[in-house]
């Protein structure tokens, strides 16, 4: 995982440093891919093993690489039972989530999407609790029936695309599914299903929840800081650019339905008393962001590229990076929290701040973070998001606003329960302050949240072309 990293850091700098570093040009350059390779694969389908990265993929390319390392230094704390199998099914899932943020065609994406739901499956049965057989199970058939929606709309853009072709590069700049609107929407409503299971995007989110409560603290941070990036990116990556006719004809419905994830979701984190429940539930509400960023962009005149469409996909886009990161720190925090007292019932615990004081503070920057504190990426995200949206969509914007308000109370509601007042803990257990193998998963992950928010550069100056050529694609 180590060497991962080292080498998505000299993929960065080099696509960043030449503008380029591929035959496809630099992930600077807007809308072209670097570091492309594009060899037969399947060439009776028009399937081919294509892979590059560009300034939407790198970043979260860089994030699985950050996320699948810091999971790898989390597990040296207690040896897990079956370390080679662990360890296999890990690096194997770290495999084919790369693999998905760099796939260019649209079957190689549907194998690496699949993988991801197979391997999860594994990790949440093998090294999970409590009813874990069960979540396991739930997980994989709700997200596999997903997927399979999702290639039946890839065989319908596959079958309108002319010459046939899974190529995405050559669909986006095709547009098959053009004045087709029956066709079109149908296309969207099967590949938005599959999407939107994985994202998870209210109603299809009932999987999330058990998932997350049973799996092991690193599978539930890979889980939400990488997997659900999945179906949120195929928005970006696929939907927008493949389908621009059929975004933009529903671009409303599409924004209204994340401004619902948003209140929804956290909404029902604000009523939880388990703590990874409510984490799972903020998930909901922080990928209602990212829906709504994409949805609101297709609300813009065709033909027009407005500063605010660019805005809300480039504040989606950054979202995507800075809830993997938050929350995948927090769901590690709620691994210690069940390490140390067996549970994650807030009502058992208060007074942490005293015993553990590092714990203490590495919850309430997660906490910041994720609840929109300037200076942290949350805010980064929304702003943007938000921004853009009340220029373009006013009212389905303005309904999301009082989820702000509602992911701080609930945020801000945990943080007094479990470090401040009398200390309480479940009988029989201690609370030791955060081990260096937890402290060393953990911490970057924070500091990177706070790099972005004090310099958000590093990462827009990267994000930013892509977001328009997305916008210049969905909008033409």
């Amino acid at each position: 995982a180590a060497a991962d990293l080292v080498l998505v850091g000299v993929l960065w700098s080099g696509s960043a440093g030449s503008g380029g570093g591929g035959t496809g040009g630099g992930a600077r350059d807007a809308g072209a891919a670097a570091y492309e390779t594009d060899l037969e694969w399947i060439p009776s389908l028009g399937s081919g093993y294509h892979i590059g990265v560009d300034g939407l993929s790198l970043p979260l390319v860089a994030m699985t690489a950050v996320l699948f390392l810091a999971c790898a230094v989390y597990s040296l704390r207690d040896r897990p039972e079956r370390p080679r199998s662990y360890a296999a099914l890990f690096l194997a899932l770290q495999t084919v989530s790369t693999g998905l943020f760099a796939a260019l065609d649209l079957l190689l994406f549907f194998v690496f999407f699949d993988l991801s739901i197979a391997l999860m499956y594994f990790i949440i049965a093998g090294w999970g609790h409590g009813d874990h057989a069960r979540s396991a199970l739930r997980f994989f058939l709700y997200t596999f029936v997903g997927s399979l929606a999702l290639l039946v709309g890839f065989i319908g853009i596959y079958l309108a695309a002319d010459p046939h072709t899974f190529d995405m590069v050559a669909l986006a700049a095709q547009d098959p599914l053009e004045g087709r609107a029956a066709a079109g929407g149908a296309v969207l409503l099967a590949v938005g299903i599959g999407l939107a299971v994985k994202t998870p995007i209210v109603p299809f989110h009932t999987w999330l929840p058990p998932a997350h409560t049973d799996a092991p603290a690193t599978g539930s941070a890979i889980l939400a800081g990488v997997l659900l990036k999945m179906g949120a990116y195929g928005f970006a990556r696929i939907a927008l650019p493949i389908l621009p006719e059929a975004w933009r004809a529903w671009a409303p419905a599409i924004a209204l339905i994340g401004a619902v994830s948003v209140l929804y979701g956290a909404l029902v984190a604000l009523a939880q008393n388990d703590f990874k429940r409510m984490v799972a539930y903020t998930s909901v509400n922080h990928m209602g962001y990212v829906l709504l960023g994409l949805g609101v962009a297709g609300t813009a005149a065709a033909g027009t590229v407005p500063l605010a469409a660019e805005l809300a996909i480039t504040g989606a886009a950054v979202q995507l990076v800075s809830h993997g990161l938050l929350t995948g720190a927090l769901f590690l925090l709620a691994g210690v929290l069940y390490a140390r007292g067996g549970g994650y019932d807030m009502g058992a615990y208060s007074g942490l701040a005293g015993p553990a004081p590092r714990f203490a503070a590495a919850l309430a920057v997660a906490a910041f973070g994720s609840l929109g504190l300037p200076g942290l990426s949350g805010f980064i995200a929304e702003f943007q998001v938000f921004t853009g949206g009340l220029g373009l969509a006013p009212v389905p914007t303005a309904l999301a606003l009082p989820g702000i308000l509602i992911t701080a109370a609930l945020l801000l509601r945990a943080l007094q329960r479990l470090l401040l007042g009398p200390r309480r803990l479940p009988p029989g257990t201690g609370f030791g302050d955060l081990r260096p193998e937890e402290s060393a998963a953990i911490v970057p992950l924070l500091a990177l949240s706070v790099v972005i928010g004090l310099l958000p550069r590093t990462l827009l100056d990267v994000l930013a072309p892509a977001a328009e050529a997305i916008a210049v694609l969905v909008l033409r």
